[in-house]
């Protein structure tokens, strides 16, 4: 089984690290963004990547070539950007099996993507967390306060998918999963979701983001994680 790793975009918020680098090769704690994904999918047993690429993939394939990941790389070029609906289309030919795995390519986590495999055609979807703390107000007085706290009973696309062949028939050539196949799936009842609660996760999108993935991975130990089988 492989794992498709959308690595196309520009990251034009993390600018002027991305002038120079692609969102992918960002660093968390010396280690590019693309490497801790890979790492992450190989501590549960997946091996074979591919990689869509289109902003500065020739630093990625010089960047991943020499590793010795115990790996097998296949590299879909965008020549224009496609969005994710778009690129997962276009790696068609490197996708084999009946199923695959999808990541977006600025997600940190250590949810477990096994649990996915259940139903073809879902995604992992964690509680929705505000990147504002709030106040608890006991009528005009203050409870206490809360930083950054996850919503409950409202969930959000934790960007993680196991998809099944037949989505290539509702990919566009350009465009997004999320605003295309994704929504006529939901509608055919085809589309499932998986619940992952208390799971350490990030999207990398900002400079904020990055110091608090990268504090977070060292308290968490998260090397040891993806290491350890």
């Amino acid at each position: 089984m492989k794992a498709l790793i959308l690595s196309g975009g520009v990251g034009k918020r993390l600018k002027p690290i991305t002038d120079y680098v692609p969102k992918s090769l960002v660093p968390l704690n010396n280690i590019p963004i693309i490497e801790w994904q890979m790492r992450y999918f190989q501590k549960f047993g997946i091996n074979k990547f591919v990689i869509c690429s289109g902003y500065k993939s020739d630093q990625i394939i010089n960047y991943l070539k020499p590793k010795k990941m115990g790996v097998k790389i296949d590299y879909s070029i965008e020549k224009t950007p496609l969005g994710t609906g778009g690129a997962i289309k276009n790696a068609r030919n490197f996708l084999e099996d009946e199923s695959f795995f999808v990541i977006n390519g600025d997600v940190i986590t250590n949810l477990d993507p096994r649990k996915l495999k259940e139903n073809s055609n879902s995604i992992a979807v964690i509680p929705l967390r505000t990147s504002f703390g709030i106040i608890n107000l006991n009528n005009d007085k203050v409870k206490k306060f809360e930083e950054k706290p996850e919503i409950s009973n409202y969930w959000m696309n934790a960007g993680i998918y196991y998809l099944s062949k037949e989505i290539f028939r509702h990919l566009p050539k350009k465009g997004n999963v999320e605003n295309t196949a994704f929504p006529m799936l939901a509608t055919m009842g085809s589309l499932f979701a998986v619940k992952y609660e208390k799971t350490f996760w990030h999207s990398i999108d900002s400079y904020k983001d990055i110091e608090e993935c990268a504090n977070e991975m060292k308290s968490l130990n998260y090397e040891n994680f993806v290491l350890k089988k």
